[in-house]
């Protein structure tokens, strides 16, 4: 008698051969879910003609265009988010730092650095409506506006914040004075103060905008050249940037007491949080954004960094596309550009 042996179909190996898989992964325990970065680069918009350092931001929400100062080569750029592509430029400008856009008025304001003027702009045309000197050699910088009051803020010289009246465009008489150029400020939206990193100082100063009166805040002890700034009003906490060391430092809003501090990027200039997911970006000009998880209002884990480029320390938040916007200066033969992160869930 004789025995015909079959080999046995594919289907059939395939099969066995999946099943233990399976087995062997089963008794190994669950596999390892990779966790997504926190950003993910998803666009970069060229930005034709524009050289050197590229300074602060603003967003024109209605139309959906992202605002910033090309500083090196005296401009401000307008971009179409939505369409991913550069569509404006004013030039003339004095080394433009800040920029504010006001929704309400429909109006740009530009803070130039060199000649201490901000230039006042309709945000439909951008027909030059109004210069406001603030003084040669002024330095402006920072913008902020206060919608309940009505009025843009503007930090400038040796020590002072100014005001403008957002509804004529006039110079509001009355400045807060100090000793030391205010850097990276916000305002308290639920409140009056004023929050200002003063890095020639090593301090935050807190400034009340109804009264006046003013308090330093010290920095640990080490720590210099405090530049961006953001607000976690909901948790009642200050973020800080500084550069000497390279960290960020969390303060209580009421007290000014140091709850948590973590080292970050070099060389930042903007510092952004994003309220929905409870985490803070920093953009640095050695390359890297670096990213934190906040836990609770008093702990913060660090979620690593993610690749930019060089230079790249200015950008904005942009909420409603869910979208970072960091701006990237020409450098190692690539031409100035837009870098568009999307934030990633976990």
């Amino acid at each position: 008698m004789k025995f015909i042996i079959k080999k046995p179909a594919r289907s059939l190996i395939t099969a066995i051969l999946v099943t233990g898989a399976i087995a062997i992964l089963g008794s190994a325990g669950p596999a390892q879910e990779r966790e997504a970065p926190p950003l993910r680069l998803v666009q970069e918009i060229p930005l034709s003609g524009v050289q050197g350092r590229l300074d602060h931001f603003t967003i024109d929400p209605k139309r959906k265009r992202v605002i910033f100062s090309g500083l090196g080569n005296d401009s401000v750029q307008v971009v179409d988010a939505f369409a991913g592509r550069q569509i404006r430029q004013i030039d003339g400008l004095s080394q433009p730092q800040g920029t504010l856009y006001v929704p309400e008025t429909d109006t740009l304001y530009v803070a130039n650095a060199a000649d201490g003027h901000v230039n006042i702009y309709n945000g439909t045309t951008f027909v030059l409506i109004r210069q406001i000197d603030f003084g040669t050699g002024s330095d402006p910088d920072n913008l902020r506006y206060d919608a309940a009051a009505k009025r843009v803020y503007l930090g400038y010289g040796e020590g002072a914040i100014g005001a403008i009246d957002a509804a004529t465009n006039a110079r509001i008489g009355t400045d807060f004075k100090f000793e030391g150029h205010p850097e990276g400020f916000q305002l308290e939206r639920n409140g009056s103060h004023i929050f200002v990193n003063i890095a020639d100082g090593k301090v935050v100063r807190v400034i009340d905008r109804r009264t006046g009166k003013m308090v330093d805040w010290t920095l640990p002890a080490g720590h210099a050249a405090n530049f961006p700034m953001v607000l976690d009003e909901a948790n009642r906490r200050v973020i800080i940037g500084t550069r000497k060391p390279s960290r960020i430092t969390v303060l209580n809003m009421d007290s000014g007491a140091i709850v948590a501090s973590l080292p970050c990027t070099g060389d930042m200039d903007d510092i952004f949080f994003d309220a929905d997911r409870k985490r803070i970006y920093v953009a640095g000009g050695e390359g890297y954004i670096s990213v934190f998880q906040q836990t609770d209002a008093d702990h913060y884990k660090d979620m690593g960094k993610i690749a930019s480029a060089l230079g790249a320390r200015t950008g904005v938040w942009y909420v409603a596309r869910d979208r970072l916007y960091v701006a990237a200066p020409s450098a190692g033969g690539l031409g100035a550009r837009l870098l568009v992160f999307e934030a990633q869930s976990d």
